[in-house]
């Protein structure tokens, strides 16, 4: 059982024993990500994320810092969304004061020297390239630009060529003292700890400015016909992403969605993954999956195939979320769903890197903290009417969205297509 303590600054500390492992995991958590960014400084939580692992005056090196963890064998690593950035070091329990110490010195101590700044904006440009190169990879953010259009939910995560390519050291200081505040932050530790290693913890982020929480406007999906977005690539296959704007976190209705996007293509006994792949060999890649922000999310289905087959995959899609709307599912299809899920989520968290993640993320998202077990039950309580109200509600003509990478692609048959 986790337990929650917020110290004066308004940083949140949860901790999660976990007896019977050896690991050790921090992460901390700061409530900012592209949501937070403006046009202008759109890829600068992502760029600040990766200055994080430059030096600090006790550290001064990239490599000097590396070496402190590998000489462990521990594991550290960072990452940029939407709406917050995380940082973590998974070592062997008795390393746990390594690892704290580590993650507070980089989130406090980070010199964000202009050598570095220089040497990291080269890897960012690449790692931009990699992603525009690599479909399976870039798909998503061309459906997200397509659902949200020209709004921070629509931007990439990593930002444009342009603005990596102008950020400079005052603009990293700035948005570091600006964003990554106390009441913004929210450390957890998972695993095999001690006391110490709290206290270490409440030491370093006791240090931290308490600030203003970040607030995020909300943004709904205006949307009153389909929508197609490609972007047109030599590719020898074309990647689409079909779907429709769905729930958020908090949405009474979340949980359901997320046991449709399981029936659909969660799996590889799914709906769709079953037509299209296995019955008509359309593709190698099927996968539903649901997203949820703060205050909205999707759901969409993830298909990769030769581009003369790209409207034919489209049309069974659309046939399986029409008929889903319309008749519902079956009670072993749900039963099924529900396993799955719960299957999934005792496999994840035996681990203490996963646990972690499982509460930072409610915490920093200012969702109801739910245990695992609560949240079976939750999973659990779902009944056959909801699925069915559920697809009822999203799939509808209107609110279609169709994204495609690839080459010699149909324009005027896809758009044709995209109706229930």
């Amino acid at each position: 059982m986790y337990k929650k303590e917020v110290l004066k600054n308004g940083v949140r500390l949860l901790t999660v024993p976990m007896p019977s492992t050896q690991t050790f995991t921090i992460l901390v958590m700061v409530a900012t990500g592209s949501r937070h960014e403006t046009r202008e400084n759109n890829g600068i939580s992502h760029f600040l994320e990766h200055m994080f692992f430059k030096g600090t005056k006790k550290r001064p090196t990239a490599f000097a810092l590396a070496t402190e963890l590998d000489k462990v064998g521990g594991e550290f690593n960072a990452f940029t969304s939407k709406e917050y950035t995380g940082y973590y070091a998974k070592v062997g329990g008795e390393h746990a004061a390594l690892a704290v110490d580590v993650i507070g010195d980089i989130l406090l101590n980070s010199k964000f020297e202009r050598a570095e700044i220089e040497r990291e904006r080269g890897v960012i440009l690449e790692e931009i390239n990699l992603y525009e190169n690599n479909p399976v990879m870039h798909i998503e953010d061309i459906f997200e630009s397509c659902l949200y259009g020209d709004t921070p939910a629509g931007w990439d995560t990593i930002g444009t060529k342009e603005n990596v390519s102008r950020f400079r050291r005052k603009d990293f200081l700035r948005y570091w003292q600006g964003h990554y505040q106390g009441k913004n932050i929210a450390a957890g530790l998972a695993g095999r700890f001690s006391a110490r290693d709290i206290k270490a913890v409440k030491e370093i982020f006791a240090r931290v400015t308490g600030g203003e929480k970040n607030k995020l406007e909300n943004f709904a999906v205006k949307q009153t016909a389909p929508r197609l977005k490609i972007k047109r690539q030599e590719t020898k296959q074309a990647n689409f992403s079909l779907g429709v704007p769905a729930y958020g976190y908090y949405h009474q209705d979340y949980e359901a969605a997320k046991l449709l996007g399981v029936i659909l293509g969660g799996s590889m006994s799914s709906r769709l993954f079953i037509a299209v792949r296995e019955r008509r060999g359309l593709a190698y890649q099927v996968h539903t999956d649901v997203e949820g922000y703060r205050d909205g999310g999707y759901l969409t289905t993830v298909v990769g195939t030769s581009p003369d087959k790209t409207e034919k995959a489209v049309k069974i899609i659309l046939e399986e979320y029409k008929k889903v709307s319309r008749e519902g599912v079956s009670a072993a299809e749900l039963t099924k769903a529900k396993d799955f899920i719960k299957g999934k989520l005792a496999l994840h968290l035996e681990s203490s890197d996963e646990l972690a993640g499982w509460y930072l993320k409610q915490e920093i998202l200012d969702r109801e903290v739910m245990a695992p077990e609560e949240y079976s039950q939750k999973i659990s309580a779902v009944k056959l009417s909801d699925i069915k109200r559920v697809a009822g509600e999203i799939f509808q003509n209107n609110r279609l969205n169709l994204a495609v990478i690839g080459y010699r692609i149909k324009e005027n048959g896809l758009k044709r297509l995209l109706k229930l």
